[in-house]
């Protein structure tokens, strides 16, 4: 069977928003003014990156969110059409403007993000609910993956978990950036995915402990207390350091593969965030959906912009025979 035939699918809540990207050498002083060295617009919002890239994998994906009545919206139902994603399935709002980022990436490939969140707002429980209900009673498939991130109202992101858990789906978060979820809703979360900012957040915000994370050994006991004590597994993304995660007894350092060159690191958490889900949906380990992760993201930043920079499924296997074995216990 190949890996397409036993690919269930993934079911995502999150924003979605249209990206304006400035390249400059240097980031502006406060009050300075610079001249770009150029410009692009596209997709974004961690929720649509997410599902651009699980859905550039092969999984099929569907996206609960809204955008406005605007010129925007038709760019972004383009957008999910030309990636695979029905477009359809974006609510429009007519109160509230498609949301946008504003994105400065400097030379170094590091980057600014100001976020206007416009529709992403103005969903409400019962819309989620009533989405999440019609879809199971549609499908009755086991095996979907319901992912959720930082970036939706807490309300929308604890409703959506505890309804999709209950019809049987594996829910998994993303929280970026960190929100103080209800430890009810974070246990659901297998896994739950973080970088080492957020790790810290949480085992302060839930634990009552400050955790200093310096590098792989420290990040590797951070996810072993968390998946101990707050949700049955945990990643923790170290960026060029791959990533760390924990399951039960078990806990593992997952090296990522070191890229040509990085261009642009817009968007590489979400590169991981979407293999991660897309290696869940066929059914395969944790293990090695880390390991898909961190050869998403390693790739996603060798190029510019944020869902233009994802690799699409042959792309990842080579780097993936090439570069990325399984991380050692």
């Amino acid at each position: 069977m190949s890996i397409l035939e036993s690919m269930c699918g993934v079911m995502i809540l999150g924003s979605v928003n249209v990206d304006t990207f400035i390249y400059v050498d240097e980031f502006p002083a406060p009050g300075e003014t610079i001249l770009a060295m150029g410009g692009d617009m596209g997709l974004g919002g961690k929720g649509a990156n997410q599902a651009v890239a699980a859905s550039l994998l092969g999984t099929p994906v569907e996206f609960i969110g809204q955008v406005g009545h605007d010129g925007f919206a038709d760019y972004i139902r383009g957008q999910f059409d030309a990636y695979g994603i029905d477009g359809q399935t974006l609510a429009t709002s007519d109160s509230y403007p498609t949301g946008a980022a504003y994105i400065t990436v400097n030379s170094a490939g590091e980057n600014t993000i100001c976020v206007v969140s416009g529709a992403n707002t103005g969903i409400e429980p019962q819309d989620v609910q009533a989405r999440v209900r019609q879809r199971f009673e549609a499908n009755h498939e086991n095996g979907t993956i319901a992912l959720a991130q930082g970036e939706t109202d807490i309300r929308l992101t604890e409703t959506f978990a505890h309804e999709c858990s209950s019809r049987g789906a594996r829910f998994v978060l993303n929280l970026a950036p960190f929100v103080a979820l209800s430890q009810a809703t974070l246990h659901l979360a297998n896994p739950l995915i973080v970088n080492e900012g957020e790790a810290r957040q949480l085992l302060e915000s839930v634990i009552g402990e400050y955790e200093t994370l310096t590098g792989v050994e420290s990040a590797q006991t951070a996810a072993q207390i968390l998946a101990a004590r707050v949700s049955p597994s945990v990643i923790i993304t170290l960026g060029a350091d791959g990533a760390v995660a924990a399951e039960g007894d078990s806990s593992w350092h997952q090296p990522a593969p070191v890229p040509e060159k990085i261009e642009d690191t817009t968007g590489a958490g979400d590169a991981f965030v979407g293999a991660v889900v897309s290696v869940l949906a066929r059914g395969d380990s944790l293990r090695e959906a880390v390991r898909w992760g961190v050869a998403a993201g390693s790739i996603a930043v060798e190029r510019r912009g944020t869902t233009s920079s994802y690799p699409t499924l042959a792309q990842l296997e080579l780097s993936l025979l090439s570069h990325t074995p399984v991380g050692a216990p």
